[in-house]
């Protein structure tokens, strides 16, 4: 069940990223009246998935499991890093490209 939260993290940054290309794609198509609920949608998950790391932090913090912080805390800081500026650059381009249009 644990294991869960590493994938679900996975999932929903991929969602984070895939939410503001397909505001970026549909801009040609001119429909823009959802574009705001998918850039929150896209923030939220990037939340969330950052929430289910820390989850999983506390989680081998709990069962004493330091070999396997020590291992893996340096990995998790970068991709969580990497995850929150992505995710921030491709919504701050949606707000920009969207902001003259309505």
């Amino acid at each position: 069940m644990i294991s869960l939260l590493n994938l679900g993290s996975l999932v929903l940054g991929l969602i984070a990223w895939i939410l503001p290309v397909v505001n970026l794609v549909r801009y040609e198509k001119h429909e823009h009246r959802s574009w705001g609920i998918l850039s929150i949608m896209s923030i939220s998950a990037c939340a969330i998935s950052l929430c289910l790391q820390i989850f999983y932090n506390y989680h081998l913090v709990k069962i004493e499991d330091w070999a396997a912080l020590l291992d893996t805390t340096g990995a998790v800081a970068f991709v969580a890093a990497v995850l929150l500026i992505v995710t921030i650059i491709l919504n701050a381009i949606t707000l920009i490209i969207y902001r003259d249009r309505k």
